[in-house]
């Protein structure tokens, strides 16, 4: 194992995120879902219903596997799958009020889970780390 001064960034950047995701999955376990069904909850309540073809752009899935998760949280009552009145062929997805129930839970939780994580950090940190990844994410 190396030294922490040898670490490279990238190492250090997957560890962390290695430690994130495992606190996420810590947050979502309890609600009995994944983490990708947690998002889609996230994405749907922040934008309302939508195509599955729109959920998919947004998750950054293939739409095969948005539909597995479509799939299990309306096997859970959490969402509901209605024919999109501007095109019959087409199904839109939208949340039950169980699946906002959970979603609005869900980030209390995550958001309660991101303070503790990044507690550590001064809010001049807070913000320079935020900025980082989000010239790193475009």
């Amino acid at each position: 194992m190396p030294e922490p001064d040898d670490e490279t960034l990238s190492e250090a950047f997957r560890s962390v995120a290695r430690r994130l995701r495992h606190v996420t999955l810590d947050t979502v376990t309890p609600f009995g879902i994944t983490p990708g069904q947690a998002r889609a909850l996230g994405v749907l309540r922040r934008h309302g219903g939508m195509r599955l073809s729109d959920l998919a752009d947004h998750l950054r899935i293939v739409p095969r596997s948005t539909t597995e998760v479509i799939d299990a949280l309306q096997a859970r009552g959490l969402v509901d799958r209605s024919p999109d009145p501007a095109d019959r062929r087409a199904i839109l997805v939208t949340l039950t009020a169980e699946g906002d129930r959970i979603g609005s839970a869900l980030r209390s939780a995550r958001s309660a889970d991101a303070e503790a994580f990044f507690g550590r950090l001064s809010d001049a940190d807070r913000e320079s780390l935020a900025r980082i990844l989000r010239s790193l994410r475009s």
